[in-house]
């Protein structure tokens, strides 16, 4: 081998390393505010909403860790963009906090279950594709609208946030996000220096908030279903295609147990739902993250080892989200679910069959309304199937009928 032979080929390791930290680093900062504000939503004090951050960026580190190891796979796991987003739009539900810890660790036991039982899984596969991204997107609408509230009553503090969100997206579009909440930081610290607010030392250091979960049936349904359903249409299915696309086979039982276990045990610190990565996966899984494909585990290894860097972060970054100025970390997550929404919209409305069914879908859901205590998410899921049943039952007009009028 020559020299220049040599310096071309790359080295084992630091590829698909590099690859894991930026994985990483675009996962958690282009999302984590999204996730504090849907643990808040739902009645999480910011400690708490800190320590379900911190259990996110745990438990998923060491899912990911296990499975890549033991798979030999780049098998990248995530928290629950879409749910977290599905809980800002719930808000409280009866029983408050504990209540919404009950249903996390439904969530969890439920994904568990898909794994170990195919049936399960089957009936959730059931559920029309374009009726549940119409749920999502419906939930979704009201997030992604609020910079332009933002912006109507604060100006000054909206526009940086939203310029430098715009410019960085020009250029790349996976770093536009991340650009955007360092503006927002900068627009946050200048409000608490302007106001001369202070934060206690103790605010930043990261710990664990244990929660004792408590049952409703309005948090079970309200919550926990929607939560399952999007956790699994918009992440796990997603996330085994992604890696289909590159070639790997995703352990599906193994994955499914890993991440409702994971699930469960996050949920009494405050943690919603870990799930099958799909963007991340992407990042770790491609051919730029090593030649070698039986190398590109190591991609997943590092972004879990990274996630745990990350979760020290978590305490300080619930601490800056708490004491930020009005509309700002709103901005932040508004933009972060555009691509979500987008996309989500378009599969709602790919097939024009269910066009109706699922416009009402995402009305019922984006109207925000709650009714027998339960939100809007669960009763767009209803009206859409029942919509859609009753669609599809008319007997389509045969050519003779159409003759005789």
């Amino acid at each position: 081998m020559t020299t220049a032979d040599a310096a071309d080929r790359p080295t084992p390791l630091s590829t698909p390393v590099s690859a894991g930290i930026v994985a990483s680093l675009v996962g958690f900062t282009s999302s984590f505010a999204v996730v504090l504000t849907g643990l808040r939503a739902v009645g999480a004090s910011p400690t708490e909403a800190a320590s379900g951050l911190l259990a996110l960026c745990v438990t998923q580190a060491v899912g990911m860790m296990w499975l890549a190891r033991r798979y030999r796979q780049p098998i990248t796991l995530a928290w629950s963009t879409p749910g977290a987003a599905l809980l800002a739009g719930t808000g409280v539900v009866v029983g408050g906090w504990p209540a919404a810890v009950g249903a996390f660790v439904t969530v969890g036991v439920l994904i568990v279950l898909t794994g170990l039982w195919p049936r399960l899984g089957a009936a959730v596969s059931k559920i029309p594709v374009p009726l549940a991204q119409a749920m999502l997107a419906g939930v979704l609408l009201p997030l992604c609208a609020a910079p332009v509230g933002a912006f109507s009553d604060s100006p000054a503090r909206i526009a940086p946030v939203v310029l430098v969100w715009l410019v960085v997206l020009r250029f790349s579009a996976r770093w536009a996000v991340p650009a955007a909440f360092l503006a927002a930081a900068a627009v946050i610290a200048a409000d608490l220096i302007g106001g001369g607010t202070p934060i206690a030392a103790s605010d930043l250091i990261p710990r664990i908030d244990w929660t004792v979960p408590h049952w409703t049936w309005q948090a079970t349904i309200g919550i926990a279903v929607p939560l399952y359903i999007v956790t699994m249409a918009s992440q796990n299915i997603p996330g085994t295609t992604v890696m289909a696309s590159f070639g790997f086979r995703i352990p599906w039982r193994a994955s499914m147990t890993v991440t409702g276990t994971g699930t469960v045990l996050g949920a009494f610190a405050g943690g919603h739902t870990i799930n099958l990565a799909a963007i991340s996966a992407a990042l770790a899984a491609n051919p730029s993250a090593h030649p070698d494909p039986k190398r590109r585990w190591v991609a997943a290894f590092s972004a879990g080892s990274s996630y745990l860097v990350l979760a020290l972060l978590s305490a300080a970054l619930a601490t800056l989200v708490a004491a930020a100025p009005a509309g700002v970390v709103e901005t932040v997550a508004g933009l972060a679910l555009l691509g979500t929404l987008a996309a989500s919209l378009f599969g709602a409305l790919e097939h024009a069959s269910d066009r109706e069914a699922t416009v009402l879908t995402f009305l019922v859901a984006a109207s925000g309304l709650t009714f027998a205590g339960i939100g809007s998410a669960f009763w767009a899921l209803v009206v859409g199937l029942v919509v859609r049943a009753i669609l599809r039952r008319q007997s389509p007009a045969t050519p003779a009928t159409d003759a005789t009028g």
